[in-house]
């Protein structure tokens, strides 16, 4: 009897084998509801090997992936390192992770993988302003129609790009029709709901892409079994100078008033003190969440959970920043500036403060193209945001960056950093990191330092 894959809902069912063999991997289990064995659909490329290395004559039902007509109608030459990471990538199977900084070309060295495999190819993005861009690239590179699934949409073709929450949604039916999976800013992919659209797809060939795989819950180790191992990675000094824009760090440490202090420590005092008292520790991951619950329920935790709103938005945001600020918006006032903040409030504050526009979660997406369209021609020069400039969306106009405030994640740190580095004659990019003296952001941008990237041309002032 000859062996037949099929594709069933996310699962490869393998028919034709005796329940006890020594053909098939161990990630593949009987089932004993349909009588065969059956495996996620990711095990796909492993059971066809296994059958054509033990000799096992078989029927492929599962794939319904095809050959592009074409290759690409328009390819710029890659650099030396694009080349380098295309070459690693081939050499692994066709699967695995590509590290390199923002502004380094990483779409480059997708367009150059699906023309190398000329498959059906579905590209994953986090955000809708990814995919518009990835629709964008795809069309100009290989012409034809490109499929968006996202955002409205549901059009799938041969080359199509998808949100993260949509390819879970919809991979179970889809895992099928594509031969190459592209997981731009592949850190996102691990984690128990976003894996399931590597896990439900039978895709031989697998690329991610990011600048930071690293995540603080430490699930980058998964991007192994859901994509393959990091075959190449490059760093921002590495690249520094001849691919990516000449650049400086600059921290300002800025002193709060002695009335901000003295409320910044009576406020944080109440704060901690509240944890100390009901033994919360934010080492554990419900850490927040048990405090954020316990303080809920009495008088005394709601008076602490003001006390921790209050305390952060002394250290995040305290008068003398906001002079800062002035002064670095006029000194750069014929510069192109990315203002980041951590929250909105701060945000719409520099905004309101210094008529400049911002970019938020809660901008619509038209008026958001037309401030960075207006940025990219000059008729802005400054532009303020919370987090939604910190990936993925290209300012390659940008040469300074403000941080206000922000979490202590290296990956946030270096995502900004990556916004103002992208080559121009003559660019030289320099970021500023606003510290508040004597809070936790002291602590905040020692954890944020921790990357190379912050041993070049880096400088204290204050």
């Amino acid at each position: 009897m000859t062996v037949r894959l099929q594709f069933v809902a996310g699962t490869l069912e393998i028919r034709g084998l005796p329940e006890n063999n020594e053909v098939l991997p161990a990630s593949v289990r009987w089932d004993p509801r349909t009588g065969c064995h059956r495996a996620a659909a990711i095990t796909y490329a492993d059971v066809m090997r296994a059958l054509v290395r033990k000799g096992v004559p078989f029927e492929d039902e599962a794939k319904r992936y095809n050959e592009l007509p074409h290759g690409a109608l328009a390819m710029r030459q890659l650099r030396p390192y694009q080349a380098e990471a295309l070459e690693a990538w081939l050499k692994y199977r066709s699967a695995g992770v590509v590290v390199l900084p923002t502004g380094a070309g990483k779409t480059m060295v997708a367009m150059a993988a699906i023309d190398k495999k000329r498959r059906s190819t579905l590209v994953i993005a986090p955000t809708l302003d990814l995919v518009r861009q990835w629709y964008d690239q795809l069309r100009a590179t290989f012409g034809g129609p490109v499929g968006v699934i996202g955002g409205g949409d549901y059009d799938v073709q041969d080359l199509t790009v998808s949100t993260y929450d949509s390819a879970h949604m919809y991979m179970e039916n889809l895992g099928n029709r594509f031969g190459l999976l592209i997981y731009d800013e592949a850190h996102h992919l691990p984690g128990p709901a976003y894996a399931l659209s590597a896990r439900l797809a039978i895709a031989p060939f697998r690329l991610g892409l990011t600048a930071t795989p690293e995540r603080t819950d430490g699930r980058e180790t998964e991007l192994v079994e859901l994509i393959g191992p990091t075959v190449y990675r490059r760093d921002i000094v590495e690249l520094s100078g001849d691919y990516l824009a000449d650049y400086e760090t600059v921290r300002i440490t800025v002193s709060l008033t002695p009335e901000e202090l003295a409320l910044y420590q009576e406020e944080r005092a109440i704060y901690r003190g509240y944890l100390d008292a009901h033994g919360i520790r934010f080492s554990s991951q419900k850490g927040w969440s048990n405090f954020v619950m316990q303080a809920s329920r009495t008088i005394e935790g709601r008076r602490a959970l003001q006390a921790y709103r209050r305390q952060r938005e002394l250290a995040l945001a305290p008068s003398r920043k906001m002079d800062e600020v002035a002064r670095l918006l006029h000194e750069h006032r014929h510069d192109r500036t990315i203002l980041f903040t951590q929250d909105n409030t701060t945000a719409y504050e520099i905004s309101r403060r210094f008529l400049v526009p911002t970019i938020t979660h809660q901008t619509k997406v038209k008026e958001r193209s037309e401030i960075l369209a207006r940025f990219a021609d000059g008729s802005y020069n400054a532009v303020a945001t919370s987090k939604v400039l910190n990936e993925g969306v290209d300012v390659p106009d940008a040469n300074v960056a403000i941080v206000i405030s922000g979490s202590g994640t290296v990956r946030e740190h270096v995502q900004r950093l990556g916004r103002i580095l992208r080559k121009k004659d003559g660019k030289r990019a320099i970021l500023y990191e606003l510290v508040s003296a004597d809070t936790v952001e002291t602590f905040t941008s020692e954890r944020r330092r921790e990357h190379s990237a912050y041993r070049i041309g880096f400088h204290a002032e204050g």
